[in-house]
């Protein structure tokens, strides 16, 4: 069981992601509006999850970004958004990114996007000379 928290500024989204996550054996630990004062909150409880909404893909929502990879460096962060374009992609990815959860959420998409995005990332680290989570690949 992994530690998630969720950060989205829809109260009704967070309450049904916190449904997927904990249906699908996950423990959510916190849920809030992102913003910095809630990010240093939920630092403290050492998630090794943040599904995270950071609305309209500006520089805020990326300085957003920047902050919980800075913050929870080991974290597994997923994007969650309505509307996922290429650019808005690369940019995330870019921001160490994991994986993306789109809206509406579907159960199935969402266990299973967290679930493959673990199994990447272990078998990443099995393999000697390859790229660790959040580090871009050489090339």
């Amino acid at each position: 069981m992994l530690r998630a928290v969720i950060m989205d500024g829809n109260a009704v989204a967070r309450n049904l992601l916190t449904s997927v996550l904990n249906n699908g054996g996950h423990e959510v630990v916190g849920d809030v509006s992102p913003n910095s004062a809630n990010l240093a909150r939920l630092v403290r409880l050492k998630p090794q999850i943040v599904c995270i909404d950071i609305g309209e893909a500006d520089n805020e929502g990326l300085a957003m970004l920047d902050s919980v990879r800075s913050e929870l460096p080991k974290a597994l962060i997923f994007m969650v958004s309505a509307k996922l374009d290429a650019a808005t992609l690369q940019a995330a990815q870019q921001r160490g990114v994991h994986g993306f959860i789109v809206k509406p959420f579907n159960s199935v998409a969402v266990l299973s996007s967290i679930r493959s995005t673990i199994l990447r990332i272990a078998k990443r680290q099995k393999s000697p000379g390859e790229p660790a989570a959040g580090e871009p690949e050489a090339g």
